[in-house]
């Protein structure tokens, strides 16, 4: 499972020109699920982002969670995560997980991510959606589960 987390100011989805999903300060995670990813990868991936220290202490540090600083998290699911650009023109997208799967694994993220006690919005899982953001820093982090998939996709 792979998260790129954008540290913003603001973050919000639109779906069909309706926002579905906004936040403030707070953390956009852009969550593919992999062909092979698990429900413990779910877990581990919310818990590890839920409390990666992304915000400034009083030293200028990145010393604080989201929690710690009021934020919130944006969900957004990305299968695009897993696009594999090596051979050709065109992405393969061969090792996204099938989407019911997808589907499943990224809705309990969501609520894994939501156990750790911090508010948490979203998109709509498969929908075409216009995601707009105001990065703070900029800090973007790509997060990856320790999986065995993992571990033999980056060799």
């Amino acid at each position: 499972m792979r998260g790129v987390i954008n540290r913003v100011r603001s973050a919000k989805v639109v779906v069909d020109d309706q926002c579905v999903a906004e936040i403030g300060k707070g953390v956009l995670v852009l969550l593919g699920v992999h062909v092979d990813d698990t429900d413990a990868d779910a877990r581990w991936l919310a818990q590890k982002i839920a409390h990666l220290r992304l915000f400034e202490d009083s030293e200028g540090k990145l010393n604080r969670s989201t929690a710690e600083v009021g934020g919130s998290f944006l969900v957004v699911s990305n299968f695009t995560l897993y696009g594999d650009c090596r051979k050709g023109r065109r992405p393969s997208f061969t090792e996204s997980a099938p989407f019911e799967r997808g589907r499943e694994l990224y809705e309990r993220f969501c609520d894994y991510l939501r156990a750790e006690g911090v508010p948490v919005q979203t998109g709509v899982y498969g929908a075409h959606m216009v995601v707009s953001l105001e990065n703070d820093g900029p800090v973007t982090l790509i997060v990856d589960s320790p999986s065995p998939a993992t571990e033999t996709r980056s060799g």
